[in-house]
């Protein structure tokens, strides 16, 4: 049985963890809102900027773009939009720079790791481009079993999230697409629920194109016809007219449409990630600081008992004394 010296010791030791799980509930309890604010307030700009591309793509007939040139990569449409034979698929993980998240890398990882045994299945080359360093030891510890090379990670990224930081990104991403060293790029990031729940989603970012994606469309649609749902015109339906009489062209807007719709996507992805990333620590925090109070509970109990045990024997001793003498 441990010592009454290391019990007490043992219950101390608990208490200071616990008030360090306690601190960091409450600061992911702070922050979580803060996050969740901006996750729905930048929704509906998501929503209506994909439909926006949706229907002005759709309404040129003519879809000869060979005559748009770029040296930005980022605004060479034509390239972004086409689709081509898949040999090299792009993964972008959104992860983190802390820890003590729960599962909350675990699930990104093993989402990750199931894109990655299907890329090597079908013999395809695989690039991973991680937002956030958290993730990356577990993913190196996956190189034994599959084939892929992390290409970069980002990890300023995370620290101050806003538009400029995702068109960095953006930028890298679309010059690779656009060199043709990779042929097909995913976002895997975490979609926020509420304050106990996300889910791990692949959102296909390049080829444009593929923002008609079925899984893509569904969480979009899905998510304002329950509670955010805007009930105005689309940006295209009120500017339609206009195109007939005014310039810029449909395939200049489009030139604009599809940079900030890049953009967007990762920066919408990272904002997700972020309000998961911390409803899972507050979660994961809250859980510790519970259990922590069990086991306090259940030491001081062990403790009060070998301290009677030791107090009855000490009596035991002194009187068993006083009558021999």
């Amino acid at each position: 049985m441990p010592s009454l010296r290391n019990t007490k010791d043992r219950i101390q030791s608990i208490k200071n963890t616990q008030k360090i799980t306690r601190a960091m509930k409450m600061v992911a309890a702070a922050k979580v809102k803060k996050a969740e604010n901006a996750v729905k307030m930048s929704r509906p700009f998501s929503l209506e900027l994909f439909r926006t591309f949706v229907e002005i793509y759709n309404a040129i007939e003519d879809k000869n773009f060979e005559e748009v040139k770029s040296n930005n990569p980022l605004d060479n449409y034509p390239v972004l939009l086409k689709q081509r034979e898949i040999k090299t698929l792009g993964l972008v993980i959104v992860s983190s720079n802390k820890g003590l998240a729960g599962a909350y890398t675990a699930n990104l990882v093993k989402f990750a790791a199931r894109e990655i045994k299907k890329a090597n299945d079908k013999n395809l080359d695989v690039k991973i481009f991680l937002l956030g360093q958290k993730a990356e030891s577990s993913l190196r510890a996956l190189k034994s079993e599959y084939k892929f090379d992390i290409k970069e990670v980002y990890t300023g990224i995370l620290d101050g999230i806003n538009a400029s930081s995702a068109k960095i990104v953006a930028s890298d991403l679309a010059q690779e697409f656009v060199d043709g060293k990779i042929d097909k790029i995913e976002l895997v990031t975490t979609r926020y629920i509420n304050m106990m729940n996300y889910k791990v989603e692949g959102w296909t970012l390049l080829p444009v194109i593929n923002a008609e994606d079925k899984e893509l469309k569904t969480f979009l649609n899905k998510e304002f016809d329950k509670e955010n749902r805007f009930e105005y015109r689309t940006f295209f339906e009120r500017i339609k007219p206009a195109f007939e009489i005014f310039e810029p062209s449909q395939k200049a807007i489009l030139q604009k449409i599809v940079p900030m719709y890049i953009t967007n996507l990762i920066f919408q992805a990272i904002l997700e990630a972020q309000a998961s990333e911390l409803a899972s620590r507050m979660t994961a925090m809250s859980a510790a600081t519970n259990n922590a109070n069990d086991m306090i509970e259940t030491l001081t109990i062990q403790y009060n008992k070998a301290r009677q045990d030791k107090i009855t024997q000490e009596l035991t001793e002194v009187i068993s004394g006083s009558l021999k003498k």
